[in-house]
């Protein structure tokens, strides 16, 4: 079905939105998805056609940011069990091609934890999609009253996914407003995202969260929102004396993995590679934000082994998603 000499391809970042969910986002969230908005509520024949024309057997679903983050519990625990159970009847719709990642309610970790086994016990997902910060604080996901979802992540042998929303509006002011009319990109993808979800890896180390729970899996999206290519010098930094020191290296190459989606480049690629390994790296677009085509045909024309190539596009996620 591939174009790449008939091999599988799964794509772990794909996203798309739920009406009933997209209803509850408020402010600058109400515009998000853009101009690809009308793409984000298809998944049916039109996703299955741009699959097929693309050569990627395997969609793995999630919700595109915030999903249920900025939603106090009362709201976002059923919002998030009947989001769920929709993408459930869209995957078995078309069961050998797309598979979900869960929406969690995290205003109440407990009852995300639950979902979270719900959702992969019940609705066979894959793991959970958490985007940037939550609720209306703001709080970054290493905060300890969010460690239930990673406990309960460790123990069904799920990874969670971390992933961007809108940034910190206070951050946003400080730092971006200046050029934000004349380059609003740079707000999301071309800085903003990656500013925040670097933040929220490293924080999640210097946490010790994975002391913790030695086995949790963590994703970034994005080739790692710059982490690979900065982690020499953060191991560096952190490990100087007058700082309590932490094994930031060996953490992130046990604990992370990531994935391409968005971010088709041979030397970022190379540098990942190097850094990480293969067998820490997947293979996503971040469709319909990305779109599908060129995916597959940079991985095909990339200097790269063949089995390093089966690892990245398929045999990674078999084994970190139990597909």
């Amino acid at each position: 079905m591939t174009i790449l000499n008939d091999q599988r391809v799964i794509a772990i970042e794909e996203h798309y939105y739920d009406e009933t969910v997209v209803e509850h986002y408020t402010g600058i969230d109400r515009s998000t998805g853009g101009f690809v908005r009308g793409a984000l509520f298809e998944v049916g024949e039109k996703r299955i056609q741009s699959l097929d024309e693309a050569g990627i057997d395997v969609q793995v679903l999630s919700h595109g940011a915030p999903s249920t983050q900025r939603l106090d519990a009362a709201t976002g625990i059923p919002l998030a069990k009947a989001a769920n159970d929709r993408l459930r009847e869209v995957c078995d719709a078309y069961p050998d091609r797309l598979m979900g990642f869960a929406q969690l309610p995290t205003a109440d970790p407990v009852a995300a934890a639950d979902e979270l086994s719900r959702s992969v016990n019940e609705l066979g997902f894959k793991g959970a999609m958490i985007h940037g910060l939550i609720g209306d604080q703001r709080l970054f996901p290493d905060n300890e009253m969010f460690w239930p979802i990673f406990a309960r992540a460790q123990e069904l042998g799920v990874p969670i996914y971390l992933h961007p929303a809108n940034i910190h509006p206070a951050v946003a002011k400080a730092y971006l407003n200046d050029y934000a009319s004349e380059y609003p990109g740079l707000m999301n993808a071309g800085w903003g995202f990656t500013m925040e979800t670097a933040t929220i890896g490293i924080r999640m180390v210097l946490s010790r969260v994975f002391e913790r729970y030695p086995d949790l899996q963590i994703v970034l999206g994005h080739l790692g929102e710059t982490l690979p290519f900065l982690m020499w010098r953060i191991d560096l930094a952190l490990n100087r004396p007058g700082n309590d020191g932490v094994a930031f290296r060996d953490v992130f190459t046990s604990n992370f993995h990531i994935t391409t989606s968005g971010f088709f480049s041979d030397p970022a690629m190379l540098c990942c590679i190097q850094e990480m390994g293969a067998d820490r790296i997947l293979f996503a677009i971040d469709y319909p934000f990305v779109p599908n085509e060129p995916g597959p045909m940079w991985m095909e024309r990339l200097m790269l082994n063949a089995t390093d190539k089966d690892k990245i596009l398929h045999g990674n996620a078999e084994k970190l998603l139990g597909i």
